[in-house]
């Protein structure tokens, strides 16, 4: 009777460490949602972090739940996870978080989680019980959805910048202020369907693990739903201001025009990996396409050092968290 009271009580400070992950992960990647809103003067940040929230929350109306069903059952093979790696995963992705946070560095939270659920599981059954396609596709991302935000945030500018040639600017920036509460709503949208799942799955492939889900069922309970995409609102509401500052400014100086372009290739960068279940980074994704923003107007615009570091950012996440997750499930042997 005892163990099996030991157990509930892991399960439960578990799933409340995940969702602890995922208000962190709202708070740390608010930044990626009202940045270019908040720099362009649009809205203040007050008023930002509300209207992202509401936009995180509704999300959980509009998407299906590909990404979480990726992560729980699309990463590792059925079997390996235990409560132990789920421990490692969440104590590495949680880490990293706030070492990034710390320094003001936009790194992915998302991609942070996927490498410490590899480094547990490589600690504890080796590589091979690792599911490769599921592994690949989000390493491809990685790369793939700054290029494609930069792709289509340019793609956007050029447009927006012909389309309004004979526009006069004053004219342009007003239209704009208020086109980019649309773009900045649809970007927080997007943000919220990708990043909530992503918690949905760690909690729902440690209910399968521990028996309290089945791994046949078509989607997790609806408390984690709900519980989820409450969570990533209430952490973009209390938001992270250190990294506004480097997202909105530091590489480059926006207008709302170019808010707007941003904002919009981004998100609809991300409504397809979300319809395509596969986990990518807010981060990466804003990044590119306000890089591709800034290069349309000329090349020194983007302050490359900054976005350089940044790259460096996303390169060190997986390894890193995946590291730290390692220790961690060793530690978590230890304690129970």
């Amino acid at each position: 009777m005892e163990t099996v009271q030991t157990a509930l009580w892991v399960v439960m400070l578990l799933v409340a460490l995940a969702i602890l992950f995922d208000f962190m992960n709202g708070f740390h990647d608010a930044a990626n949602s009202i940045a270019t809103v908040v720099s362009t003067g649009v809205l203040k940040p007050t008023q930002a972090v509300l209207f992202a929230a509401f936009f995180n929350v509704i999300a959980i109306f509009i998407f299906h739940l590909s990404v979480a069903a990726t992560i729980g059952k699309g990463i590792v093979q059925p079997g390996v996870v235990d409560t132990h790696v789920i421990f490692g995963a969440l104590v590495g992705a949680i880490t990293w978080n706030v070492i990034t946070w710390y320094y003001g560095i936009p790194s992915s939270s998302s991609h942070a989680l996927i490498g410490g659920i590899v480094g547990a599981v490589i600690a504890k059954a080796g590589a091979g019980a690792l599911i490769s396609a599921g592994i690949l596709k989000t390493v491809a991302f990685i790369f793939v959805s700054p290029l494609l935000g930069f792709l289509l945030g340019s793609l956007m500018m050029v447009a927006v910048a012909w389309i309004f040639r004979r526009a006069r600017p004053n004219k342009v920036d007003k239209w704009f202020r208020r086109l980019q509460l649309l773009s900045a709503g649809a970007y927080s949208l997007g943000h919220g369907g990708n990043d909530a799942q992503k918690t949905i799955g760690i909690i729902w492939l440690l209910l399968i693990a521990t028996g309290r889900a089945s791994a046949s069922d078509a989607s997790p309970p609806t408390w984690t739903i709900v519980s989820c995409y409450l969570a990533i609102g209430l952490g973009t509401m209390f938001g992270g201001w250190r990294i506004v500052k480097t997202m909105g400014q530091r590489i480059t100086k926006l207008k709302p025009v170019g808010g707007f372009c941003a904002e919009t290739g981004g998100a609809m960068t991300l409504f397809v990996a979300t319809a395509l279940g596969i986990p990518v980074s807010t981060t990466h994704t804003i990044t590119g396409a306000i890089v591709g923003v800034g290069s349309t107007q000329r090349a020194s615009a983007v302050r490359w050092g900054v976005a350089g570091n940044i790259v460096w950012a996303w390169i060190l996440t997986i390894p890193a968290s995946a590291f730290v997750a390692a220790i961690a499930y060793w530690v978590s042997l230890q304690l129970y």
